[in-house]
Formats: C-alpha cells, structure tokens, sequence
C-alpha cells in the first residue's frame, strides 16, 4: 500500500473525511492508489531570486499528471538572503524542520523541491533527507548577466568591488547608484557562482537532480521543460522506492566535493553539505573537504574567482562539460534520481567554450579547492578559499586588530590604528553569537588603506562570508567565540600567522588559553529569551558539524498514525 493510501483507502469516517475535503476537482481515481507528489515550493515575493518558482512548479505538476500521479502544491517556507535579518541562516534550520513536518504529516509518496536562494535548496534537501520521502530537486536558475555602461555586472560580486570603490573615492556615488537598476536583468538567482548557483550544482553533482538541469538560466524555456520531465521523474522514484537514502551515500558527497573545487564554489556549501550529511548519518567530515577536494583544479572561469557569469557557463557546456574533465576523480559508483551512475551522463558533455570552461590541461588553478586550517587560533577548523584570495597573502604574518562585534567593526573600521600587514580579526558572528552566522566575513577595509590602493587584507572570523565575496578571508572558525573559543582571547597586537599551504591558523601568544573571553565580544552576544532564536543557540551546532541543531540529525521514516479526528 502506497504511503498516501494509509488516509484514503477504505469506507470509514476518517477515510471519507480525506477523500471528501480533497474532492474540489480531484476525480474519484486520483485516490485510486496512484502516487501523490507534493511541489515544496519557496516561491515568495520577499525571497525574489525564488518569485518565478510558481511558473516552474505548474511545469513540474503537468509532468506528474503526464506520468499518472496527483499533484499538490505545497508552499514551504521561503528564506530570502538579501532581506531577512539578523541572516537567512538563522533560518534555515527552522525551514528544514518546518518542511520536513510537513512532509510527514501530510499523505504524500514522494516530492519535488523548488528551491534557489541561497538557504532554499539545502534547508529543503535538509528536511527531504530527514523524511527520507523519493525527492529531487527543481534549481530554480541563475538571472540573466546585467550590463552597466556595457561592462556586465556580477550580482553581489560587484555590490562588494563597487561599494570599495566608493570609499577609495574611485567610483561617484551617483555613479554607484545608477548601476544598481543594471545589477538584476531578469528572474533568477545570483549570476556569480555564489552560493545559490553553487548549490544547485553541488545537488546535482550529488545526483539530487535530473543530470544537466543545474545552472539553467531561470529565464530559459528549458528550465521549464526539465522541469516537466522531473515531475514525471519523481513519480517513478516513488514507483521504484528511490529515496534520499539510497543517492546520498558518501561517494555522493565526494562527488560533490569535486564539483565544488572544480567550479570554485562558495565555502557555505561546507556548512550545508555537513548539515545534509548529518541529517542522513553519512560520514562526512571537515577534513574530507580538504582531503578531496584541494589538489582538484579550478576549470571555470567565473566571479567572483574569475571573469565570466553562469549564463556563459551554460553556453559553454554547464556542470556536466565540467565534470567530465575531472571524471577520474569521481566515483563510479554514485547515482543520481534517475538511478543511473553519474559518469553515464559525461560521455556526450563537451565543452563548447574553454574560456570559460577550461580543458583540464589548462586549468585557472591548478589545486584550488577549499582549504581546512587548524591551530590554536581554530581547533575545531576554519576554512579560506583560496581561488578567491590574494595569492601573495596565503602565506602571511601581521598584527591582529581586532573587532568584537558587526557593530564594533562598522564604527571604528575607518579610525583604528592598522596598516596594510594587519591582520583584521572580527568574533561574536558565528551560529550562536549573532545568532545565524552571517555573511559579514568579507567586511570592508579600511578606507585609508583602500585610498593607498590596498584591495584585500588577511581576514579572519566565525561569521561565513557572501559565495559572491571574495579576499583572503578565513571564516567559519570553530568553536567560535560565544562557545568559548580562542578567537574570542585574541586581543589587538597579538601576532597571527597564516599558513595556507601548511594549513596553520595561529596566534603566537604563549598564555593564549589563560586568557579570558573578551567581556566586549561577551556583552556583544546574542541572549534572546525566546522563541526561535532561543532554541537555536540552545541546539546549534558549530560550523565544523554543519551548525544543524543537535536532536535533528538522523533520519527516521516513521509515519504518523494516529488520526486527526
């Protein structure tokens, strides 16, 4: 008996009250056994990179229809980057738990997830993972490339460079406002490989979708045509009981490791792949990051490690062109939703464009993926990303200034005694301090140094930065300050060294662990007394684990049964 079939099926009281509240439109033989898909959409108005997804799903639902299933539109809840406040972060945990109720609550056999912003497509693989329902994933596209003054603009990207600008008195004002109607052309996600698009590629590499849909422009009729094809997808997948569970081994994440690295992608796909993880118990690890992916070359051309946007990586060929390439770093034996093995889609990819997609043989960088340091300033693991860094700075000693807080930073940002050797240091941003761990890793320099020409600094907090972003910037460093971590007993004129290629994270000061916690970055920190934000710094995570909540990893299928009436 099909999972939905446990409400309709039978003539008693609780068996009508099912059928009888669904019948408006809905034909007798929809509850005849046939597959109930559920379409998680995010779609909302206030998460505009995911506006468009109500489009996408009426494509996908026509799919389910075409295959013999029944589906239903379930809107989840939507995480827009650019608006929510404190961070969409903070959020993402709440929308995976909140889909994933909704999930099992309701009588559905399988489910398609419409996902693009940044948190969207994790928080809902989160969720399908937990329930371990038959899922795939729906990306939905990055924006077309805007265009100010003919010179093409990368969303987010150039927010960072412009907004630099500006303060080194290099860019007008007026000139910085007048791009911003330029910035966004059309529907769809960030142009840059940040974040969203490095998700929807890291889904596909780990077989969460139909083979060649990720980094299709949202506006591109093909986005709607693979969308069709994956609602009929998804009702084989509840035919043939493929779930989560049984795509997402750890070969999978590997995969995707290798993806990662190759296409220069964002270091939030570390926090979202551990959380992934988790939710399934696969065993995945910080280190496997590094292990797997840091000798793998950069073969895409693309901000904020390179030129081009993702609407020229698809001309060029897309992920699977990509892949190809790096082939004999994947494992043969993943699978994807269509339960074939993921090298069976490379044999025909070609790249079509190498200056944007380059040949193996010719790569942007030769080992680029991201590196894991450790040291006593990072016992639990920091991350960089070192296609997006200044190359001379990978190997660097200075003198920590130090901020403890996003407000501290703004404020005497332009007015601390630093020069350009300096080693900015910025705590109480990771998941419990802020609470969320935001995007604020990648914050400004001082306007002094921007004036002298300086464009990039070491960088060093627990906070995540922008995949758009880029510098020399070492985040997500565990155990952050609000959990008593030594990055909250650095003090300004501490010395720091960074040692990428030794991957060492440390402050030369002897009685570093006698130190107390700054009171500074200590009254700096979150302490809500209710609520969302209270359950999240009671549960969190650190980054090196994903910054999940501690009771929601492990899945578990069981259904609910008792009845509602």
């Amino acid at each position: 008996m099909r999972r939905s079939q446990q409400w309709y099926a039978g003539d008693d009281r609780n068996a009508y009250i099912h059928r009888a509240w669904m019948r408006r439109g809905l034909p007798r033989e929809a509850f005849d056994g046939r597959p109930h898909i559920a379409i998680a959409n995010t779609a909302s108005d206030l998460t505009p990179c995911n506006a468009h997804l109500t489009e996408v799903a009426k494509s996908v639902a026509d799919g389910v229809w075409a295959a013999g299933g029944v589906p239903l539109h379930l809107p989840v809840m939507s995480l827009g980057e650019t608006l929510l406040r404190p961070t969409a972060m903070l959020f993402r945990n709440l929308a995976a738990m909140a889909t994933e109720e909704m999930l099992r609550a309701n009588p559905i056999d399988g489910v398609v997830l419409l996902g693009g912003c940044d948190k969207t497509i994790p928080a809902l693989l989160m969720a399908a993972c937990s329930v371990d329902l038959p899922a795939l994933v729906v990306p939905g596209g990055p924006m077309l490339t805007g265009h100010f003054r003919g010179v093409p603009l990368g969303c987010g990207t150039d927010v960072w460079r412009l907004s630099e600008e500006v303060r080194a008195g290099t860019l007008s004002r007026d000139d910085f406002m007048r791009s911003e109607s330029s910035m966004i052309r059309s529907r769809g996600h960030c142009n840059t490989m940040g974040t969203a698009s490095t998700m929807a590629c890291v889904t596909e590499a780990l077989g969460m979708t139909i083979p060649g849909l990720a980094g299709t422009p949202a506006p591109d009729s093909g986005l709607l045509e693979m969308a069709h094809q994956s609602g009929k997808l998804s009702v084989s997948l509840v035919d043939e009981d493929r779930r989560p569970s049984t795509v997402l081994t750890r070969e999978s994440f590997l995969n995707a490791i290798v993806a990662l690295a190759a296409i220069g992608g964002s270091t939030n796909a570390v926090v979202h792949l551990l959380a992934i993880a988790g939710r399934l118990g696969v065993d995945l690890s910080l280190d496997d990051f590094d292990r797997t992916g840091a000798d793998v070359p950069l073969l895409v051309d693309l901000q904020p490690a390179g030129r081009h946007l993702m609407d020229d990586m698809h001309r060029a060929g897309g992920l699977l062109a990509v892949l190809r390439e790096v082939a004999d770093l994947l494992s043969p034996d993943a699978i994807t939703v269509t339960g074939q093995p993921l090298e069976s889609y490379l044999e025909t990819a070609r790249i079509h464009d190498d200056t944007v997609i380059r040949p193996r043989s010719a790569p942007l960088q030769e080992s680029a993926g991201i590196a894991v340091l450790r040291g006593n300033l990072a016992p639990s693991g920091a991350v960089i990303k070192p296609a997006a860094a200044t190359p001379a700075l990978l190997t660097h000693r200075g003198r920590a200034v130090v901020f403890d807080s996003v407000e501290h930073m703004y404020a005497t940002i332009d007015t601390v005694d630093v020069d350009e050797d300096s080693v900015l240091v910025l705590r109480g941003c990771g998941p419990k301090g802020y609470p969320g761990m935001p995007e604020v890793g990648n914050f400004p320099l001082p306007a002094k140094l921007l004036a002298k020409g300086v464009r990039d600094m070491v960088r060093i907090s627990d906070a995540r930065m922008s995949g758009t972003a880029y510098g020399t910037v070492v985040l997500h460093v565990a155990p952050e300050a609000a959990a008593g971590g030594p990055l909250g007993r650095v003090r300004t004129g501490d010395p720091i060294v960074l040692d990428v290629p030794d991957r060492r994270l440390d402050v030369e000061v002897p009685d570093l662990a006698e130190r107390p916690i700054a009171q500074a970055t200590a009254d700096a920190c979150a302490a809500p007394a209710r609520g969302w934000q209270r359950l999240y710094i009671d549960h969190v995570l650190q980054a090196d684990e994903g910054a999940d909540l501690d009771f929601l990893r492990g899945a578990t299928t069981t259904p609910p049964t008792r009845e509602s009436h």
